[in-house]
């Protein structure tokens, strides 16, 4: 399945005028770089977001956010939240925002 591209569209209007983002295809998705780092993705209808763990785990007890694993192997620290957890701008904005919070505590690659 390809990703949803009306999705990458609207993270694109969040992260598209900042220079500070790169935008690279991966794991059959695309991915949304903050100098270097992965920040957001989109992986089928997911939204892909880095966290972090301090906040990890409260989040995986949210409607909507599970764990990201598309490999049968979850990565600490990050989550994937369903089309139901960012029906609107709004919430669409928060976890933009909340992946790039904790990205940007990342040194530059």
């Amino acid at each position: 399945m390809a990703y949803d591209a009306s999705l990458a569209e609207r993270v694109r209007g969040f992260v598209g005028h900042d220079a500070r983002f790169t935008e690279t295809k991966m794991f059959g998705g695309v991915g949304f770089l903050l100098y270097g780092n992965m920040c957001v993705g989109i992986w089928n209808e997911s939204l892909v977001l880095r966290v972090g763990v301090d906040v990890w785990e409260s989040l995986l007890r949210q409607k909507s956010v599970g764990e990201f694993d598309i490999t049968g192997r979850s990565m600490r620290g990050w989550v994937m939240v369903e089309p139901d957890g960012y029906d609107s701008d709004r919430q669409l904005e928060g976890w933009v925002k909340l992946a790039m919070a904790f990205t940007a505590t990342l040194p530059p690659k």
